[in-house]
């Protein structure tokens, strides 16, 4: 072994160590019959090395998996503007609400219309709640959304009593922690969808977790009757 392949033997492999030792050995790759075909390489009558079979293909490839991730990414941004998009304009359609039973109803029909969903409710905890609303006994929130705080996406069985006469058609559904008045009601907004992925726990909450919010400052218009 020559001076230049000691050298970089004993040196990490760096890049530009290697593009070095290759431009002061060219003899070392060409006359490497074993490395020239592990690399997918040949050289020509011509003493240039060209790409093999094998090396084009791993280019492909790698060109595939370039574009394809590209193209992912580019529907899962038209997808996130597309629901943006929709969630404001349900924002405009709950703030033109009447009363409780209108912001219910409402919300029940931006579901199904704007958001393609199989139904959406609003449920709250006490003696009593508005018309179009889900009853629920108190602490019976913590019992639905359990440990995760604000907001469970998923299949919820347990749940599906928010969905007062449409259970069987909901198969995965999105529910979001709300409070109203003073002092404070707990509540829950509740979207259903068709579809078993749907939602899942791996999404993130916060086009709904937006929507409650909206839905909690237009409720709080009116007193609890």
């Amino acid at each position: 072994m020559d001076g230049s392949q000691g050298r970089i033997g004993a040196a990490p492999l760096e890049p530009t160590a290697v593009r070095r030792f290759l431009a002061d050995n060219p003899d070392f790759l060409r006359e490497d019959d074993g490395l020239l075909q592990e690399l997918g390489l040949k050289v020509d009558g011509g003493n240039v090395v060209e790409f093999g079979p094998a090396a084009i293909a791993r280019v492909h490839a790698a060109h595939q998996r370039e574009a394809l991730q590209r193209q992912q990414l580019e529907e899962i941004a038209r997808a996130n503007f597309s629901a943006q998009a929709q969630t404001h304009g349900a924002v405009v359609d709950l703030l033109d609400a009447r009363n409780h039973a209108d912001l219910a109803h409402r919300i029940d029909h931006l579901a199904q219309h704007r958001f393609g969903l199989a139904a959406a409710g609003i449920a709250l905890e006490g003696e009593r709640a508005p018309a179009g609303w889900r009853l629920l006994v108190e602490g019976q929130v913590d019992m639905i959304l359990g440990d995760h705080g604000l907001a469970r996406m998923g299949v919820l069985p347990t749940a599906l009593g928010l969905f007062d006469g449409r259970q069987t058609e909901v198969r995965s559904m999105a529910l979001v922690r709300m409070a109203m008045w003073e002092p404070s009601r707990q509540g829950v907004l509740a979207f259903g969808s068709a579809d078993p992925e749907g939602f899942t726990p791996d999404m993130g909450p916060e086009l709904v977790a937006f929507l409650a919010r909206v839905v909690e400052r237009t409720a709080e218009r009116w007193p609890l009757l």
